[in-house]
């Protein structure tokens, strides 16, 4: 059996759309999806809201919670640690990756090839990411073939996530887990590796 989560979505609590947090999940319910990860825009607080939507949602559906954190070069997804309690305010994504390796968290450099807010070819110089975002939903398919490719040069890992901003998009890009994951095992997975990417777009 193989896990679908969405490992990027943003909410309204991300101030750059009005989607409900619960229609993105109800969305990510009708997919079939066994998780959806809550990635707000520079704030791991903003994403508060999952751990009372557990609740709600019990084993119906995994809410996972990390944020898409804007570092001096580009954008990055951060699992694992509450980025808000460490001095990351105008820091390099080497000092990020050093501090949230530190702190038992991982980071994946989200669309790393996409125009104007990405880190490029900047992830072959730096050591330590858990994974590179492979498949993103909001990419063309050159930004994500070429993220892929780096990603196989480099030995790592691909994640997928749809980087919705609406209940629609949802889904377009997963990441495929061998393991069930759970809220306690979730980073410890994400190291292992046993996953990937998968663009639901596209024809099999």
């Amino acid at each position: 059996m193989k896990y679908r989560i969405d490992l990027h979505v943003h909410s309204k609590y991300s101030g750059d759309n009005d989607a409900e947090p619960e229609e993105l999940i109800d969305q990510a319910i009708r997919l079939n999806l066994y998780g959806i990860a809550f990635t707000e825009h520079y704030s791991y607080e903003a994403s508060a809201f999952v751990e009372l939507l557990r609740e709600k949602y019990g084993d119906r559906i995994r809410l996972l919670r990390g944020v898409e954190l804007s570092v001096i070069e580009g954008h990055c997804l951060v699992f694992g640690i509450d980025t808000d309690r460490l001095s990351l305010k105008d820091a390099s994504i080497t000092e990020v990756v050093k501090a949230v390796n530190r702190s038992g968290g991982v980071v994946i450099p989200s669309h790393p090839y996409r125009k104007g807010n990405s880190l490029g070819d900047i992830v072959q110089q730096v050591w330590g990411f858990c994974a590179l975002e492979g498949y993103n939903g909001a990419n063309m398919q050159a930004y994500n073939e070429k993220a892929i490719a780096t990603a196989r040069l480099l030995d790592l890992r691909y994640t997928g996530g749809s980087d919705a901003h609406a209940p629609k998009e949802v889904g377009l890009c997963v990441t495929e887990f061998d393991d069930a994951i759970t809220y306690d095992n979730f980073t410890e997975i994400l190291k292992r590796g046993h996953y990937q990417g998968i663009d639901c777009r596209r024809k099999k």
